[in-house]
């Protein structure tokens, strides 16, 4: 008789997810999962093939967590409210999730080319700037607001606003005069 499965995929990447935002990329081991989940690290090679594998995959259930987040910002008949919305939850995730929102942008070789994933979470990005700045604008103008606010928030959770004023006053103006720049 087969011996039953003690953990899943699911659970592996939950587990990793937690391990990466509490110890950090260098502490996201095999073992460290595999303790989390309550397996031998052996075991975990039944459903992950290695930590590159592992990191990949709560890369991509990050994004997803993304994606789902900035899926709950309803169309409406403001797209600059929509907009601000949009901005203000991408900065919140990467408050809540620092180290699972640097994965999402750090250079990868496994996540080079679009997936469902991504094209998901990409979504509510074009849709708002689809409705701001027109179909035929909407992708540059969601690489903009992207660059632009992971830009801002990148430094922020570096701690690189060192010169005093209220950074979320300075994040306000960036989308305000964003709003501006991108309305057709």
């Amino acid at each position: 008789m087969p011996t039953p499965d003690r953990t899943s995929v699911d659970a592996i990447v939950r587990a990793g997810q937690d391990i990466l935002e509490s110890a950090g990329i260098a502490g996201l081991t095999m073992q460290a999962v595999a303790d989390r989940v309550g397996v031998r690290a052996p075991s975990l090679y039944k459903r992950v093939r290695n930590r590159d594998d592992l990191v990949r995959l709560i890369t991509e259930a990050t994004i997803r967590d993304l994606g789902e987040r900035l899926a709950v910002i309803v169309a409406g008949s403001d797209p600059r409210r929509e907009l601000a919305e949009l901005a203000r939850a991408f900065r919140a995730f990467a408050h809540a999730r620092p180290r699972g929102y640097q994965l999402i942008f750090a250079p990868r070789s496994d996540l080079a080319g679009p997936s469902i994933v991504l094209t998901h979470a990409v979504e509510p990005v074009l849709r708002v700037t689809a409705n701001l700045a027109g179909e035929d604008h909407a992708l540059d103008a969601a690489r903009t607001l992207t660059a632009w606010a992971n830009g801002f928030v990148s430094m922020e959770l570096a701690g690189a606003f060192k010169l005093g004023g209220d950074v979320d006053q300075a994040y306000e103006y960036g989308i305000a005069r964003l709003a501006d720049a991108l309305a057709r």
